[in-house]
């Protein structure tokens, strides 16, 4: 019998002062059996560092043709296509052949090793590569509770997370910008 995935409710109180964003975010999560506390919350920080009209979480580590988050156009047209950890570059040239937006979120402890491997090839392409902080995602995701309410401020490519177990900080750095 298949292991059945984890739900997690969310209400996020959104700033995105760099985008002048201000939201009421109710997010129902799964979390796939496979799937860690700290790949889950980096699904939802890339989440509110993208949101928008069309962005959904897709079916992920279920199914290895989607990213973990995706946007369509009004028309279905794929606007967006968002992985996180550290994919293959072929899986992210397949996405910039598909989206003409690709973004990446990588973030556990071997992101830089993973960064420096494949640094010459992922800067060619049509992506932007970020990374978080191994220590900081880690403990964001020791504050998870199945039903939680979190205040998130972005700025200056940091997310600002109060939750009921503390506040911290959780910085974004940029890899590579985008080749076109």
């Amino acid at each position: 019998m298949a292991l059945k995935p984890t739900i997690y409710k969310l209400g996020i109180a959104l700033s995105d002062l760099d985008r002048e964003v201000f939201d009421s975010l109710n997010l129902t999560i799964a979390q796939h059996p496979s799937e860690t506390l700290e790949r889950m919350m980096v699904r939802v920080l890339a989440y509110c560092f993208n949101v928008a009209e069309g962005l959904q979480f897709c079916k992920g580590l279920s199914d290895t043709e989607e990213p973990a988050l995706w946007q369509h156009s009004l028309d279905g047209s794929l606007q967006l296509w968002i992985d996180v950890g550290e994919p293959a570059v072929e899986r992210v040239k397949k996405a910039s052949r598909l989206a003409p937006k690709v973004k990446v979120y990588s973030f556990n402890h071997k992101a830089s090793t993973w960064w420096d491997l494949n640094q010459h090839e992922l800067s060619r392409l049509s992506a932007v590569i970020y990374q978080f902080q191994w220590e900081q995602i880690k403990a964001l995701a020791g504050t998870v509770a199945r039903t939680m309410d979190i205040s998130i401020t972005i700025t200056d490519a940091s997310a600002y997370i109060a939750t009921e177990q503390g506040e911290f900080e959780v910085a974004l750095q940029t890899c590579s910008t985008s080749a076109d």
